[in-house]
């Protein structure tokens, strides 16, 4: 199916999905995942300015005055609901607070991340297959349910037998406020339910294939083919 051309609305929420070329493992190791959850964190700000392997070589206390200047500020491109990073893909939840939003940030995300994978690797070309693919949430209950869909991601793959065990998605934020955690999403006022009943929610259905087949069905199948 053809990626959507027309433009993405600001002040809607997307499920946005980006494959690495030929399913290439393009996270690796928990550096490397790192690397690609601080990418996540510091291009949500329309304000961020510098390529992050310029940042990160910058005085400690010039990076965190950046930061907290940043913070104040709070001019964002996109609010991030949730996400998952998986070894050839990625998964997030998007809501566009900018006009062109979703679109700068996934440009400068993927091709940041693209520069340092190259480099690291030694290797040359592109990293991602195409252009990000995007699905429009048209309510609520769709909102709800992709979190659940994006967070048993690694269980479904096979990657990890607890949904829990997987540090690189955003399911702590969800389940445990005292967690060590990315703290990047925004969800508390989407939802209405505490940590636990969330836990709940989506292990009762981690066994369920049938359903969550269904899910992917309706919200991935239509546009990774």
């Amino acid at each position: 199916m053809q990626v959507r051309k027309d433009n993405l609305s600001t002040g809607h929420y997307y499920h946005i999905f980006s494959r690495s070329i030929a399913k290439y493992v393009v996270c690796n190791n928990s550096e490397e995942y790192s690397r690609f959850i601080e990418l996540l964190k510091m291009y949500r700000y329309a304000n961020f300015n510098y390529k992050y392997s310029r940042f990160i070589e910058l005085d400690e206390n010039y990076q965190k005055s950046i930061i907290q200047s940043l913070i104040k500020e709070n001019n964002l491109l996109v609010e991030i609901v949730a996400f998952c990073l998986m070894p050839t893909h990625i998964h997030l939840l998007l809501k566009q607070v900018a006009d062109n939003g979703i679109s700068k940030y996934i440009s400068n995300v993927l091709n940041s991340y693209s520069r340092y994978f190259n480099n690291k690797h030694k290797r040359t070309g592109p990293l991602w297959s195409g252009r990000f693919k995007n699905v429009l949430i048209k309510d609520d209950d769709q909102l709800l349910h992709l979190t659940r869909y994006i967070h048993l991601n690694p269980t479904s793959a096979g990657l990890t037998h607890k949904v829990s065990e997987w540090p690189y998605s955003s399911y702590l934020e969800y389940i445990d406020d005292k967690a060590i955690k990315a703290n990047i999403c925004s969800f508390e006022n989407l939802f209405d339910f505490d940590a636990k009943g969330y836990k709940k929610f989506v292990l009762d259905h981690k066994d369920y294939q049938k359903e969550i087949s269904k899910i992917k069905k309706i919200i991935v199948d239509d546009y990774i083919g």
